[in-house]
């Protein structure tokens, strides 16, 4: 039996989020969960208007089929097209894109496209209308599975129907090709107004129970 962690325990300062608030608390865990990926998600509404818009509430949901799942804080924009149409588009949100990103977050009206106000070009997707980020070294197409209210917020399922990777970002091992993660250089979200960079990665086999 492996001898027990002797290392020395944090002292922890406690926050009772009946006192601080939900908005305070929020804040708070969103500087603990870190760090995130981002949903960077495309939409098209009825009139034809792009919209563009990251979202750091963002994971896989199912393995079989796949689908995953974004969060939207309030009925925003995306939201809304993603309704309307049952498609949107994710695209991976790169160092290089790391200005762009940020100003897709601002909160323009619902008929300005994002991609127009950060100077991004837009590349048609396959199966979806939904576009596609063009600098992104990766992106997932995805048709609506649903749309489930939590609080003030929106959870958005989507089923994966089309990914689409940079060919340089791509390794085969063992007959199986996927993306390096330092070729795609992603950004996360932290708290606050951070961001981060991939560090050191770190690798190790999953163990076995004998």
């Amino acid at each position: 039996m492996d001898a027990p962690d002797a290392s020395p325990q944090p002292q922890r300062t406690e926050f009772d989020p009946a006192q601080l608030g939900d908005r305070e608390t929020t804040l708070l865990v969103k500087s603990i969960l870190i760090p995130r990926p981002i949903a960077w998600v495309g939409t098209v509404d009825a009139t034809g208007t792009t919209n563009l818009a990251p979202h750091s509430f963002f994971t896989m949901a199912s393995e079989e089929p796949p689908i995953v799942l974004f969060s939207s804080t309030t009925r925003k924009d995306t939201v809304a097209n993603v309704e309307e149409t049952g498609e949107f588009t994710i695209s991976l949100v790169s160092r290089p894109l790391f200005e762009a990103a940020n100003q897709t977050s601002a909160p323009y009206p619902r008929e300005v496209s994002e991609f127009e106000r950060a100077g991004l070009a837009e590349e048609d997707s396959a199966l979806v209308a939904a576009p596609r980020a063009a600098g992104s070294p990766a992106v997932l197409e995805c048709t609506l599975e649903d749309v489930i209210p939590v609080g003030t917020s929106f959870l958005v399922l989507g089923r994966v129907v089309r990914v689409a990777v940079d060919t340089d970002t791509l390794s085969t091992e063992r007959g199986r090709t996927l993306p390096l993660a330092d070729r795609l250089d992603p950004l996360a979200r932290l708290g606050k107004n951070e961001w981060s960079a991939l560090g050191e990665i770190l690798t190790i086999t999953r163990p076995g129970t004998a």
